[in-house]
């Protein structure tokens, strides 16, 4: 990739990635390399300094590195729910490497406050954050405690964040860290040198979707212009196939072409902080300092991010926010396109080779709750998912009926309202045509086999349309779900559920509970 228009190496050399414990192993994963043009990002686990060490004994001029060669342990703990050492051990080494790193490598940072597991776990960007100086703060104290001189320790550390596609909030949420992190440095008596944020940002796994999968070259983009303006130092960008699987050739070629783009055709790179003086972005980003400030005392008063963690804090508020953030998408008050909006009903999935994730024995020094990596989309993935195989596995697709109901310019905006809910799930919708009355439409909803009618017409047609409709359905089929397009007025609502109605979809809606509730009870319905 280097060859290719890369300027960076992002690398897992902990346990669960290349394991590399021999001079020789290191001096291989390096050979060839311009360290002096090549930006580091090796992920050395939970802690640095042996593998540190070695590669400043095995591999030529690495001492002209740049860039992170880092721990990351509360991070670690995090993500896998366990340490196999204990706290108190690994700041030893983390110190340690810091001071070699001084010595030897001074334009490394060995230690990475690494936000970005609670973000892909569904953090929000004060969250993120907040974890993020709180984490880094925990460091710099522990290093400090260990003979480390207050800026040596600054200069240490690294913080990473995952960038989502709210593009002013990550803008915002880049240069409040900065001012958090200068704060919190200068307090434990680092010069203002140190004091600068190093911050590496990777384009979140959590806003990526399966379906409609291309259109993840897009948020790419977006989050990875937020990154370049919001002043990172350097960044990762993940192909449009990360979460189906192994990445081919061309969504390797394209992630990294966004960023060779981002610096070389558009030339984002020569203004320093474009977006200051932005009133927008300038407001954004003192409310974000305030609102993390808040969290980072929060969390320190609570004895540390080590603390925060072990005793589950930190998990109980991303779980929080991820199931709020769940529901504002099975309400589309948060959309994702091609997924809960603007289905491709005809879209046949890509297909790649599973990722092999190595197992490794969990140690048993520190434990805490993991954050497992989650992505926005995936309850309507699983949904459309298992509505796709039972329809390849009994060769019938959950299916609905479009009751649409005289003129044209009468159900036309609820049909086609109806329709696009309806594709999200992978659901067939069928139409024949409009109906003139009642008996008609009930009719041809029973004929049609489907699993639910849906009555489309306006406000003032259904107190006489709806309870019709929904009695002769009931009648003729009573395990036919009905459902009515429109939000029902509440003097008619009891009517029309006396009548069947068993559901109403309209833009507030619960997309999600819908759906599932058809899928799962279709054919049952009394």
């Amino acid at each position: 990739m280097l060859a290719k228009g890369g300027t960076g190496i992002n690398v897992n050399i902990a346990k669960c990635g290349l394991d590399i414990t021999a001079r020789e192993d290191m001096a291989a994963l390096f050979d060839g390399l311009d360290l002096t043009k090549a930006e580091l990002h090796v992920y050395c686990g939970a802690a640095a300094f042996e593998k540190l060490k070695l590669a400043l004994d095995g591999v030529k001029n690495f001492s002209a590195a740049r860039g992170a060669f880092y721990a990351a342990p509360l991070s670690a703990l995090v993500k896998n729910g366990w340490l196999y050492k204990g706290l108190d051990e690994l700041y030893d080494d983390m110190a340690e490497a810091a001071k070699l790193r001084s010595e030897k490598a001074p334009m490394l940072r060995t230690v990475n406050a690494d936000a970005a597991p609670f973000s892909n776990g569904g953090a929000s960007a004060v969250q993120e954050a907040a974890y993020a100086i709180a984490m880094a703060s925990e460091y710099i104290a522990a290093m400090v405690e260990r003979g480390v001189s207050p800026s040596e320790a600054a200069r240490s550390v690294r913080l990473s964040v995952a960038l989502g596609t709210n593009f002013f909030m990550e803008i915002a949420k880049l240069r409040a860290i900065r001012a958090v992190f200068a704060r919190v440095a200068r307090a434990y008596g680092a010069d203002d040198e140190a004091a600068k944020a190093d911050v590496f940002a990777s384009t979140a796994s959590f806003d990526k979707t399966v379906f409609d999968p291309y259109v993840n070259i897009l948020r790419s983009a977006t989050e990875a212009f937020s990154g370049v303006i919001g002043g990172v130092d350097a960044m990762a960008i993940s192909p449009l196939d990360e979460p189906i699987g192994k990445s081919d050739e061309t969504s390797l070629r394209i992630a990294r072409n966004i960023q060779v783009m981002l610096k070389e055709e558009f030339d984002l790179l020569r203004p320093v902080d474009p977006a200051g003086g932005s009133y927008y972005v300038e407001t954004l980003t003192r409310e974000l300092i305030d609102a993390i400030a808040v969290k980072f005392r929060e969390i320190e008063a609570f004895g540390g991010m080590g603390a925060y963690i072990i005793a589950g804090k930190a998990q109980a508020e991303v779980k929080a926010t991820l199931e709020e953030r769940f529901k504002k998408l099975a309400t589309r008050a948060e959309r994702a396109v091609g997924t809960n909006m603007y289905a491709n009903a005809s879209e046949v999935l890509l297909e790649r080779e599973p990722v092999e994730v190595k197992a490794i024995e969990p140690g048993a020094a520190v434990t805490a709750e993991a954050i497992e990596p989650r992505r926005l989309t995936e309850q309507f993935e699983q949904l459309r998912l298992s509505v796709d195989e039972e329809a390849r596995r009994t060769g019938k697709r959950a299916s609905v009926f479009l009751c649409c109901m005289g003129p044209v310019s009468q159900h036309k905006a609820r049909a086609d309202f109806s329709r696009g809910f309806f594709e999200v799930g992978g659901f067939e919708v069928k139409q024949d045509g409009s109906f003139d009355s009642a008996e008609a439409a009930a009719r041809a909803a029973v004929e049609s086999g489907a699993d639910a009618a849906v009555i489309c017409s306006t406000d003032d047609t259904y107190p006489e349309l709806a309870p019709s409709i929904a009695g002769r359905i009931k009648a003729a089929a009573p395990n036919m779900q009905v459902i009515l397009a429109g939000a029902p007025a509440p003097e008619f609502k009891a009517e029309y559920d006396r009548a069947g109605v068993d559901d109403y979809i309209h833009v507030r809606a619960n997309l999600l509970s819908v759906l599932s509730k058809i899928r799962s009870e279709r054919g049952t319905v009394k």
